[in-house]
């Protein structure tokens, strides 16, 4: 699915008004966001799938735009087509493994045995095939991380979000989550966009986009 941005501006106080370069982001393409601290990484990652919207300019994916649908059409969309891994991973503490995954699958309209059977299938693929009953206080750091990514593919979406996802984990581990990150993007065929500032994570995307730069400077 293929992302673009046009003009986009965010307002979040008189102080801090961001503005980007316009990019591209080609059906299936893996990029890194880049830049420095407060040049807006994370506040773009929240644009695209319409958690935030943009004071002015276009945010179009798979050529629609997505600034001008309603809250409950952002909604839809983010259910049916978009993962999301989040930084600090936001699991139900209350539930286990295969039960976060399969709330979220129920989200995407896929639920009862279907929704169980996927959500056991994804989590073995990762890994996880022991842990499918453990709450996220009884997972380390890295298993943890492998259930977001879990719930965040299980429905197969088109484009998939990560905002620093080796933020948490120590350098050893760094390069393996991003393998596996980009392994499970490429098995669904989905387009990958994340965000970092970690150097192990840039090094290995070809691909960069910049904020915080002059236009001339980006890349994608």
């Amino acid at each position: 699915m293929k992302v673009e941005t046009r003009g986009l501006r965010v307002r979040h106080s008189p102080e801090v008004d961001l503005r980007y370069p316009d990019l591209s982001v080609g059906s299936g393409e893996h990029v890194v966001v880049v830049g420095p601290s407060g040049s807006g990484k994370t506040t773009l990652l929240h644009l695209v799938p319409g958690l935030l919207v943009p004071q002015g300019g276009e945010v179009l994916v798979g050529g629609r735009r997505i600034d001008t649908l309603s809250e409950g059409e952002r909604d839809a969309y983010r259910a049916t087509s978009v993962g999301i891994v989040f930084q600090d991973f936001h699991l139900m503490p209350g539930y286990g493994a295969l039960d976060n995954v399969v709330l979220g699958l129920g989200l995407a309209g896929v639920r009862g045995g279907a929704a169980v059977k996927r959500a056991r299938e994804v989590l073995t693929d990762l890994g996880l095939g022991a842990r499918l009953s453990h709450p996220p206080r009884r997972l380390s750091t890295g298993e943890r991380q492998r259930v977001a990514l879990a719930r965040a593919v299980a429905h197969r979406p088109a484009l998939l979000l990560a905002d620093e996802p080796t933020a948490h984990l120590d350098p050893s581990r760094a390069s393996d989550a991003v393998a596996l990150l980009r392994s499970t993007a490429a098995s669904i065929g989905a387009t990958l966009v994340v965000v970092s500032h970690d150097p192990a994570v840039v090094s290995g995307f070809d691909s960069r986009v910049r904020v915080g730069a002059r236009p001339d400077e980006v890349s994608a």
